[in-house]
């Protein structure tokens, strides 16, 4: 083994810390993914989502296979991707939070296969999934999108462990 690779295997503590208080100054949107299998609504908060693709329309998000929604999401076929308003902070706190009875503390409305969908939501996509990859410690999930809706509301923004109006945000461009 190199002396190189040496260092980095040792390092890799130190990366790890590093590489979180990198991600803690890249600004995200606060997004919920919901599901629904055999009746019962499933959901959590993820940072990790992003747009593939508008032809065919294609987003992805990242779940930690520790999550216990994770097994719920690989057992059904479509999601609610729901992306929280900047006045939606007790919900995001809801969802980032792991088990309890999280749909009687808000309010929603089922969608597409009774995907639950998050009221009051700055966007709301629902898609169904059409690919996962294992990659680390999380599977990506790739959803094709059949359904889209947008309000006229900022979007509750995420950045260095705390939540802000997405309007602060834009008036500082």
């Amino acid at each position: 083994m190199s002396e190189a690779t040496q260092v980095l295997e040792d390092d890799s503590a130190e990366l790890a810390d590093r590489v979180r208080a990198a991600h803690r100054n890249y600004p995200t949107g606060v997004t919920v993914i919901t599901t629904s299998v055999d009746g019962q609504p499933y959901g959590l908060a993820v940072n990790a989502f992003s747009s593939v693709s508008l032809e065919p329309p294609t987003l992805l998000f990242c779940v930690n296979e520790s999550s216990k929604t994770h097994e719920h999401l690989i057992r059904t076929t479509h999601v609610g991707i729901n992306i929280l308003g900047c006045d939606q902070h007790d919900v995001a706190g809801v969802f980032a939070k792991s088990g309890g009875d999280k749909f009687s503390q808000i309010e929603w409305e089922p969608g597409i296969e009774d995907v639950p969908l998050i009221t009051g939501a700055a966007a709301r996509f629902q898609a169904r999934i059409t690919e996962t990859t294992k990659m680390g410690t999380h599977t990506v999930f790739f959803c094709t999108v059949v359904e889209a809706e947008a309000e006229d509301q900022e979007p509750l923004v995420y950045i260095r462990g705390a939540f802000v109006d997405g309007s602060k945000v834009r008036d500082q461009a």
